[in-house]
């Protein structure tokens, strides 16, 4: 009878409280986040926040109160993410790797579905850290943890599995739709290795060292629109551009602690004008080169308000040049909109 008290006592708190789910974003008034652009005025802005997004209704998905009642009475905690790592975004549906939840996220706004895989093939996810869209809505999955690579179909079910071909920790993955490959960036065994859409291992590119077509502890990877594979070489401080074959193209950057230099990079992407989008998670900033490794643009700072940045790790820049950045450790993806294409001299 206590028991049952208790229960419609929370039922009527809830109710009374709206069954609202708690954003951990501090509240700022609309005017401060439309202001929320790099580089300030009177420069012409370049860099523009969209949004943060810590959970499902952040993304437009909101749960009906009968969901919401039905948590709170299971003791089932609000669908937030924790660490999230990757990130890619297609037609309105968020994907989201997060290991600290040991959860691959996907949040498909036109149908208003959340889906939270904790397992995959019967198998638990450990550490979910890298993703990979095809054109079809399907996504890939790396779990360096389980040291598998996993192709999942928009709603989650398992279509194929990338497993036994000597991976021993994928940390970062790009897929090309025109030649069909996967790229799996190891970072263990600093090399990518390819397969085809039907998981075939095909080769090996790379090789532990300092010299072009070199890495040392590669984490991310990413593919440019006309082919080319970005590479971050993440304790050769630098980012480098190979072909679809493994030949090596170009790299910039170093080691360093002043503006355009790297002190832990992680996330690359290019926008559609050819511009090189690099987080680095101990600066707490997205840096944008051009191919010579001159820098045009930074943005982003320390701390936890829109716009703050704290141990970034992924990033995926959409069709329409958005720009998103898996702030880890503030347990959100934030959004921003790119329109660094009209810059004509470098910002610092």
């Amino acid at each position: 009878m206590i028991k049952l008290l208790k229960n419609w006592l929370l039922v009527l708190l809830l109710l009374a409280g709206g069954c609202s789910t708690p954003v951990p974003t501090p509240p700022i008034d609309p005017a401060s986040l439309a202001a929320l652009v790099w580089p300030k005025a009177p420069e012409q802005a370049r860099i523009r926040y969209l949004q943060s997004v810590a959970g499902a209704q952040d993304w437009g998905i909101e749960r009906t109160w009968l969901q919401r009642l039905g948590d709170a009475l299971m003791g089932t905690s609000a669908q937030q993410f924790v660490r999230p790592s990757a990130v890619a975004e297609a037609a309105g549906v968020l994907y989201v790797a997060d290991p600290g939840a040991q959860s691959l996220w996907i949040l498909d706004r036109p149908n208003k579905r959340v889906t939270q895989l904790k397992e995959i093939g019967g198998a638990a996810l450990v550490s979910p850290v890298a993703l990979a869209l095809r054109a079809d809505g399907a996504v890939f999955v790396a779990d360096t943890a389980l040291a598998k690579v996993f192709l999942l179909g928009r709603d989650g079910t398992l279509l194929r599995e990338f497993a036994t071909q000597g991976l021993e920790r994928p940390a970062a993955l790009a897929w090309s739709e025109a030649a069909r490959r996967l790229y799996v960036l190891d970072s263990k065994r600093h090399r990518i290795t390819v397969f085809d859409g039907n998981g075939a291992l095909l080769r090996h590119m790379g090789e532990s060292g300092r010299g072009p077509g070199q890495f040392n502890h590669p984490t991310h990877m990413a593919l440019a629109a006309d082919g080319t594979l970005l590479v971050t070489d993440a304790l050769n401080f630098r980012i480098q551009a190979l072909s679809q074959r493994g030949d090596f193209l170009w790299k910039f950057g170093h080691q360093g602690n002043g503006s355009g230099d790297f002190a832990a990079p992680k996330g690359v992407a290019v926008d559609a004008n050819g511009h090189y989008y690099v987080v680095d998670a101990l600066f707490d900033v997205v840096q944008i080169f051009d191919q010579s490794g001159q820098l045009l643009l930074a943005f982003g700072e320390r701390g936890e308000q829109p716009g703050q940045l704290t141990l970034p790790r992924g990033l995926f820049i959409s069709a329409e040049d958005k720009v998103y950045v898996a702030d880890a450790y503030n347990q959100r993806v934030q959004v921003f909109q790119g329109v660094i294409a009209t810059a004509k001299e470098p910002t610092k």
